[in-house]
């Protein structure tokens, strides 16, 4: 954290009458599509300077985006699609203890040293499960990377838990091995 961050936060109660995490949990109690909404609330309802106001909700959302809360959100409206990601995750667990497990926005990134698998929530429907497997050739089943571009090189789409077979296991297996 910057010094000139710090000092912000150091002067926020006196100068906005809170502290952040006063602040944190007011803007908690709210949901705003949009970071300028959540600053504009602050700076009408509350008379917060833009500068505070532009901070906190800025901090506000970092503490916010856990990594249980990022995957949570990827399957909003689409819970039917949760139990297959709990079954695909200790899996590439189990492959080693290098394994790191990366929450993004709208994926879970599992990395060894690089990326190997990409699981993305891609609708109501369907995970498409991404994987790093250089020259392999595709099947009717492990296609081209298709919207991964070279994120990844193969993509499979899953609907049901039951599509977590053998066969895709040691697809993953495979691409973890070449991540190293």
């Amino acid at each position: 954290m910057s010094d000139a961050l710090q000092t912000m936060i150091n002067n926020m109660p006196e100068k906005t009458g809170k502290s952040l995490e006063d602040w944190k949990k007011i803007l908690k109690t709210k949901a705003f599509a949009k970071h300028s909404e959540a600053v504009n609330f602050l700076k009408k309802e509350h008379g917060v300077t833009h500068g505070f106001a532009n901070t906190i909700v800025l901090l506000s959302k970092e503490a916010n985006n856990s990594d249980e809360d990022l995957v949570t959100n990827q399957y909003k409206g689409k819970e039917a699609l949760f139990p297959i990601y709990e079954k695909l995750l200790p899996i590439v667990k189990s492959f080693g203890n290098d394994v790191t497990i990366t929450p993004k926005k709208g994926s879970v990134s599992v990395i060894r040293k690089r990326q190997f698998v990409l699981i993305k929530p891609a609708t109501k429907t369907r995970i498409d499960l991404g994987l790093k497997l250089p020259n392999k050739p595709t099947t009717n089943r492990l296609g081209d990377s298709g919207p991964f571009g070279t994120m990844c090189t193969h993509r499979v789409q899953i609907t049901s838990v039951n599509d977590v077979d053998e066969e895709l296991v040691r697809w993953m297996q495979e691409a973890y091995e070449k991540a190293e």
